[in-house]
């Protein structure tokens, strides 16, 4: 099924003369002219929504309804806006860990491949505020600390490394980097991404 919205697609070239795709607001904006007023974050979404309009979870009418929006009108649809990846802490993304793995537990006896079960995009769990305290004011605190909480948690822990090794999609920042929003700035941010078919779009959370 053709792109509802391949006109939007334009192509730039680095100043090392590598080349990208990218889908264009501005050249959206030429059918929407709705679009020029649009919040920056507005337009990031719906660059998300042009991006992944399939004609199946996302229609050109969710592009249509966004492109035409208006702060105070009445709120009828929903936008189905698909992030460029997930950041979970371990409160909840080690219940997410154990869904993924009864899932997959499920594939395999259905007789389908368990590889089949991934997530759609990149999904980190960053593990902070975890380390307890029970010892300080000394230079090594915080390694004798760290070592005391992987011991506590090894099973914990043993989870989470075999979801990083079983899932090509997920990983885990173990303790110790800073917390999470810290980790998520520092770390993982990435700006842009760029998508298995070249093309390339703004990170989003």
């Amino acid at each position: 099924m053709p792109h509802a919205f391949a006109h939007t697609l334009k192509t730039f070239r680095t100043p090392s003369g590598k080349t990208g795709k990218y889908h264009s607001i501005p050249r959206l904006a030429e059918d929407f002219p709705k679009i020029g007023r649009l919040p920056v974050s507005m337009r990031i979404v719906l660059e998300s929504v042009v991006r992944n309009c399939d004609g199946k979870k996302v229609h050109a009418d969710h592009v249509r309804q966004l492109a035409n929006w208006f702060p105070n009108a009445d709120r009828t649809e929903e936008i189905p806006f698909v992030v460029a990846r997930v950041v979970l802490q371990d409160f909840t993304g080690v219940p997410l860990l154990a869904d993924l793995a009864a899932m997959r537990a499920v594939a395999a006896r259905l007789g389908r491949p368990p590889g089949s079960i991934e997530p759609l995009v990149p999904v980190d769990l960053v593990v902070d505020h975890s380390i307890m305290v029970d010892h300080y004011g000394t230079p090594d605190a915080i390694d004798l600390n760290m070592k005391l909480e992987f011991l506590r948690n090894r099973e914990r822990y043993e989870f989470m490394k075999w979801g990083m090794q079983a899932f090509d999609t997920f990983g885990v920042v173990p303790p110790g980097f800073g917390i999470v929003h810290q980790v998520n700035l520092e770390y993982l941010a990435r700006g842009v991404h760029r998508g298995d078919d070249g093309v390339f779009y703004p990170d989003s959370l």
